[in-house]
């Protein structure tokens, strides 16, 4: 797999209310945020597609390793 981590969140969207975000940490350079959507087209229901990608050096976490979400959507 090209992504190490993702986590994505909800942000606000004027048209259905709320859409998804992707945040991504990459293994492999090349990974383009249009091939993360492909994917994710192919694997996820259509309201599930993330909508925007971000890719990030690495994730905020807790002391236990769970991804802190909100500091994201900060």
């Amino acid at each position: 797999p090209k992504i190490m981590e993702a986590a994505v969140i909800g942000v606000p969207s004027a048209k259905s209310g709320e859409v998804p975000k992707a945040f991504v940490v990459k293994k492999d350079k090349s990974l383009t945020d249009k091939e993360v959507i492909a994917y994710c087209r192919e694997q996820l229901t259509g309201y599930k597609v993330p909508k925007e990608v971000v890719f990030v050096d690495d994730l905020p976490k807790s002391n236990v390793g769970k991804i802190l979400r909100k500091e994201l959507r900060d």
